[in-house]
């Protein structure tokens, strides 16, 4: 009659345990670890393949169009596969689909160490890079949702900008490990598949992550919601979001049932329905705006540097990425005690302004050509710290994933126009008007941001949703 006793003992302390406050930050800790490692990785497979583009040109003997169309497979896999992965996230749930995602970023960065030589060789790196795209697609939906539905609302726009640091972090280590493993020789097949080993260890860290309580509550799984808010969060403000979010989707129903309607799952169709038309509207405009003007000032940016002796090598690979995420880095540090709008606003009229000085001013002095250029490389990437923060945030749970998949895949028409439509504006139509062209993008996103911005500082997800959707 006593090891009864004994094994009930040994199951409440291991319980106690379980839900203590240490087993909880351990918990948070690792959920962040593992969604800054995907962005990490994010900024890796992007930036991996600068440092090698000699040797494959030939060892391939790749003409402009072949290199422009492995470099330009993950772009096309970002834009496909943010939508598409945040459908999967609405309708099956963000556990199951964080862990397939990373492993078909596992399986795609695998299979770089066996792409063959010859003809076939650009048709299966372009179909690999590809589809790594679809992965980095996926982090932008999947993970995004999931770290704002567990983090606390007074550390949520914090945790949610350190993404972007990781992206720009992953970018740079992947030029500094690519140029030393060229250097020393590396063949380029086990340069650019280094990426396989982080993706491995990050999908090990990723099984047996819980599911999102607020995903769980949009499918009216409460009790599982309630159970694993208690087990993983800490935070009494996270777990007044969770309650508030069930009494919201409970009122939902509630209306739906008197109209003789449905609560649908989640659609794109509702993304521009007269609920949240303006929520897609911001999110996707916003995003837009702020990298179509960053991917063409930086093909400028080069051009610049190279006058002063700066451009290329470390300096360029490493140094303006250093620059841009110091102002990330800034920004939050900050977003959490100014707030988002503060921090979105003012910095968009100023790169609008600092774009048309550089169009308009055609005899401008070359340094202060830098000096206004390395002033939007700063301001420009402490806004962009927003579109990491501002899509997780404003949508309602049932539409979050599509929401942020949808807004990411927009964006990326941005940087394909931005890198792909510069040298041409510049041969075609001049420097000068080609910058007076960016700087109205950028005047476009102040004015999107200076109607819609909203100030979600310190509130719950449950609240942002429903101020927003009406």
């Amino acid at each position: 009659m006593t090891q009864p006793t004994r094994t009930t003992a040994s199951v409440d302390t291991s319980l106690s345990k379980e839900t203590s406050s240490k087993f909880k930050r351990r918990f948070m800790l690792r959920l962040v670890a593992v969604f800054i490692g995907g962005m990490f990785l994010d900024g890796y497979i992007l930036g991996i393949i600068g440092p090698v583009t000699g040797l494959m040109r030939s060892d391939l003997q790749l003409d402009a169009l072949s290199l422009g169309m492995i470099a330009a497979g993950p772009l096309v896999g970002i834009f496909v596969g943010s939508p598409l992965a945040g459908w999967a996230t609405d309708k099956f749930g963000r556990k199951p689909m964080f862990l397939v995602d990373m492993g078909l970023f596992l399986v795609a960065s695998g299979a770089q160490f066996f792409v063959t030589s010859g003809d076939g060789a650009v048709i299966q790196l372009a179909i690999i890079r590809f589809f790594m795209g679809v992965a980095i697609g996926g982090e932008y939906a999947i993970g995004g949702p999931l770290l704002s539905e567990f983090s606390p609302p007074k550390l949520r726009g914090r945790l949610l900008g350190l993404t972007l640091i990781a992206w720009y972090v992953g970018f740079m280590m992947a030029f500094i490990i690519g140029t030393l493993l060229h250097d020393a020789g590396t063949p380029w097949r086990l340069v650019i598949g280094t990426s396989t080993i982080l993706a491995f260890v990050l999908f090990l860290a990723r099984l047996g992550l819980p599911e999102s309580p607020s995903w769980l509550i949009t499918k009216g799984r409460r009790e599982e919601a309630l159970a694993i808010a208690r087990r993983y969060v800490e935070s009494p403000q996270m777990h007044n979001s969770i309650t508030e979010e069930i009494d919201l989707r409970m009122i939902q129903e509630a209306q739906a049932a008197q109209s003789s309607t449905k609560i649908k799952g989640a659609s794109f169709g509702m993304l521009f329905s007269r609920q949240y038309w303006r929520t897609t509207l911001f999110t996707a405009g916003f995003w837009f705006c702020a990298v179509t003007p960053y991917f063409a000032i930086a093909t400028f940016a080069d051009e610049v540097l190279n006058q002063f002796g700066f451009g290329g090598g470390w300096a360029g690979g490493v140094g303006l990425s250093a620059l841009a995420a110091a102002g990330v880095v800034i920004t939050v540090v900050l977003i959490d005690k100014l707030g988002r709008r503060i921090l979105t606003v003012p910095g968009q009229w100023l790169c609008a302004g600092i774009l048309l000085i550089i169009g308009v001013w055609a005899n401008a002095p070359a340094i202060l050509v830098l000096v206004l250029f390395l002033a939007f490389s700063f301001f420009n990437a402490g806004y962009t710290t927003m579109t990491q923060v501002y899509p997780a945030e404003l949508f309602p749970g049932h539409l979050r994933g599509i929401g942020m998949g949808f807004a990411a895949a927009f964006s990326r028409i941005g940087a394909a126009l931005g890198t792909f439509a510069l040298p041409w504006a510049i041969s075609n139509i001049g420097l000068g008007p080609s910058m007076v062209v960016a700087a109205a993008v950028a005047f476009l996103g102040a004015v999107l941001s200076q109607w819609l911005a909203p100030e979600t500082k310190g509130r719950t997800l449950a609240e942002i949703s429903e101020d927003f959707s009406h």
